[in-house]
């Protein structure tokens, strides 16, 4: 059951004496001090705070003559210590659910608990009625809505992000991964290059737009190529062998020298054909020697 406090936080009569007047205990003179009336019994705030507070239901401390006080069913409680004990919010001047365990909530927390309750209105989701169930909560069916568009999900697929739900489209739209070649949200599926998520149809080859997904392929200047487009539009011919240089398999390795290029396996000296990979070399015309060869020659 849901309550409201009438009359705010509460607090003892307190004055201030300007006649003779002695504390009820402890009998100190009350002439200009405050004093606390309980029970027809004046009383110093000391006395009060020592032997009258009523003790917090929450923190199990006194209320003091000078703190704000609440009650409810013969309990009391600090102003700022009656919160929710689900989401700790402030119930000093909010509706709130008094449990038969003793525990309070607010209006909110309360109907989730209960389980029998609409989790966006809070009202009772009447027996026959059409509603929605997720995860032991029910909703009213119109009351179970996309978080961001706010249209009632009904029988449409939705999904989560925390405690929110989404329609498909929304969530789609707002969480998705983009396409890194067409921008458009990546709903299943997909591959990742370079770190950037694609559509598997728009990783394709940038000549013969062959897809690409699970198949070798190679880039350059930001764009990808299958091994084949690669080989005959891109790739430098080896000045040895003519073949291209693709960097697939055997012939990795590169030498390049003012502006040509040589599989590593095809830089040999023409002479005896020692590899002349990281040596010193002799070019004489389009030929490669060995500096003991190019003697020779």
């Amino acid at each position: 059951m849901a309550y409201r406090h009438s009359g705010g936080p509460r607090s003892y009569l307190t004055s201030t004496m300007t006649d003779r007047f002695d504390c009820y205990y402890c009998r100190d003179n009350l002439h200009g001090k405050k004093y606390v009336k309980k029970d027809e019994k004046h009383v110093c705030t000391k006395c009060f705070d020592k032997l009258c507070a009523n003790t917090c239901a929450e923190c199990k401390r006194p209320i003091g003559a000078d703190s704000k006080e609440l009650h409810h069913k013969n309990r009391h409680w600090h102003e700022d210590c009656f919160r929710c004990v689900k989401c700790y919010k402030p119930l000093a001047s909010e509706p709130f659910n008094a449990r038969d365990d003793g525990k309070i909530m607010c209006g909110k927390c309360g109907s989730r608990e209960d389980g029998n309750r609409c989790q966006a209105c809070y009202k009772v989701v009447l027996p026959g009625s059409q509603n929605v169930e997720y995860k032991n909560k029910m909703w009213h069916e119109e009351c179970f809505t996309c978080f961001e568009c706010k249209q009632p999900i009904r029988k449409q697929s939705f999904l989560t992000k925390g405690e929110d739900i989404y329609c498909a489209p929304c969530h789609d739209k707002k969480f998705a991964k983009k396409c890194f070649h067409c921008k458009q949200p990546i709903t299943s599926g997909g591959i990742s290059y370079q770190d950037q998520p694609w559509h598997s149809e728009c990783f394709v080859c940038k000549t013969c737009h062959k897809g690409l997904a699970g198949a070798r392929f190679t880039s350059h200047e930001n764009d990808v190529y299958c091994v084949d487009c690669f080989k005959t539009d891109v790739a430098k011919k080896c000045h040895g062998c003519k073949n291209p240089i693709t960097g697939f398999g055997h012939g990795t390795n590169v030498v390049n020298y003012e502006g040509f290029s040589w599989h590593e396996y095809c830089f040999n000296c023409k002479k005896c054909c020692l590899s002349l990979a990281n040596k010193r070399f002799v070019i004489n015309g389009e030929q490669i020697h060995c500096p003991d060869c190019a003697k020779k020659v």
